[in-house]
């Protein structure tokens, strides 16, 4: 699949594999692309500033303070310009100064900050792929939200064999055109989606509530993550602290039939990603005033069902999305219980998280989950951060969209 039409930003690094960028921008020029390339120190190394403005018909950026362009700022003008970044080859040094934030030169300081996609083409010894501190970096990365194309396996200029070969521009050109394609499609189709987070609140008087610890931050990263891919996003949110981007529309509640009635109103989306901590029960009566501990009569309170708002998007004849995923915290037997609501509900898929671990699930940055189909199929996601996750997430979600709508074919 092909590219066109893109602002396409390169940034060269330092290693052999250099001398393929110029491949690629052939590859894209001929596809009426409009490519800027940054040439870092280490790049010049193999591919020269001539040789790249010659191809791009664009000056090549090389200097973090360059007098000759002051006014425009490069760093931020550069990332704003583009549709997408792409480091080739990336390096295992360049991936550590991404991991720890460094803003050093231009090529770190255009990424740190870039509000863009940044696609990573690593290419390295087999060694130095494989060794724990680059593979703990490329997690730090995939956390951060980096997209990774390789590396591949093959013949090194080394003479070595193993995984390291830098993805070859065409496959590169290729993943640029199933990227571009997917969102653009998503655009041209008005894809909406719906995803609920956080916990809710049942009050049994002003001051006193039943809630859970949820922190909302699962249900928020898979917002962003499903905003990245271009699909019209809205945020139902009970309490929290986090904050969501500008380009998602958010509604904040507070009870669990605030969020019930929020999402009625939301419909009719096309995915329904409900990850937010719902109450079961509410109190029957809820006291206008402070009930007074001395004034307490009955050691009980009486509860009632809340609408459960997973079902209700999973039955609904009138405006069922074409995709509804749920979530289930589980302490024990996780997937038959999760598997079993899937059913009851009538889900496409369910995300089951293991809240019985310390140091993953509710209020965590971090989460241990299994995603399971109607088919039964699980895809188990061991302990990673919620951003990383969510990114998982959102991919299964416009494979298995882009599978049920015939039309986006």
């Amino acid at each position: 699949m092909s590219v066109k039409n893109k602002k396409i930003l390169l940034i060269i690094g330092g290693g052999i594999a250099a001398y393929k960028s110029l491949d690629l921008i052939r590859l894209l020029k001929k596809n009426n692309n409009d490519v800027k390339a940054i040439l870092t120190d280490s790049g010049k190394e193999f591919v020269t500033p001539l040789s790249i403005t010659t191809l791009t018909k664009n000056k090549t950026f090389e200097n973090l303070f360059d007098k000759n362009s002051e006014a425009d700022i490069d760093h931020i003008s550069l990332s704003r310009w583009a549709d997408i970044i792409v480091v080739l080859p990336t390096t295992a040094n360049f991936m550590t100064k991404l991991s720890l934030g460094k803003a050093e030169d231009l090529a770190t300081t255009v990424i740190l900050a870039s509000n863009k996609d940044i696609l990573l083409v690593p290419a390295m010894n087999v060694r130095m792929w494989i060794h724990k501190a680059t593979q703990k970096n490329v997690k730090v990365l995939q956390d951060y939200g980096y997209l990774f194309l390789g590396p591949e396996k093959g013949e090194m200029a080394c003479g070595e064999y193993g995984e390291g070969k830098m993805a070859s521009p065409r496959q590169i050109f290729s993943y640029l055109g199933n990227y571009f394609n997917k969102k653009d499609l998503f655009k041209k189709k008005r894809i909406k989606a719906l995803v609920t987070a956080g916990p809710t609140r049942e009050y049994l008087d002003p001051v006193r509530y039943i809630s859970n610890e949820s922190s909302g931050k699962q249900g928020y990263e898979i917002a962003h993550a499903l905003n990245r891919l271009g699909i019209k996003t809205t945020l139902i949110t009970g309490p929290s602290n986090l904050v969501s981007k500008k380009e998602i529309k958010t509604k904040k509640i507070i009870s669990a039939n605030e969020m019930f009635e929020a999402v009625k109103k939301c419909l009719p989306v096309d995915i329904a990603i409900c990850a937010a901590a719902v109450a079961d029960f509410k109190p029957i009566i809820k006291s206008k005033t402070k009930i007074k501990k001395d004034n307490i009569k009955c050691k009980s309170i009486e509860l009632e069902r809340n609408r459960d708002i997973v079902e209700f998007l999973g039955k609904n004849n009138k405006h069922r999305p074409s995709i509804v995923i749920g979530f289930a915290a589980e302490t024990e037997n996780l997937n038959k219980n999760a598997f079993s609501k899937l059913r009851q509900k009538n889900c496409d898929l369910i995300v089951v998280n293991d809240i019985s671990k310390k140091d993953s699930g509710l209020n965590s940055d971090y989460n241990r989950v299994s995603i399971i189909d109607n088919s039964g199929k699980i895809k188990v996601i061991k302990k990673n951060k919620k951003s990383f996750v969510a990114n998982v997430i959102a991919e299964i979600v416009l494979d298995k969209f882009l599978i049920n709508d015939r039309s986006f074919n």
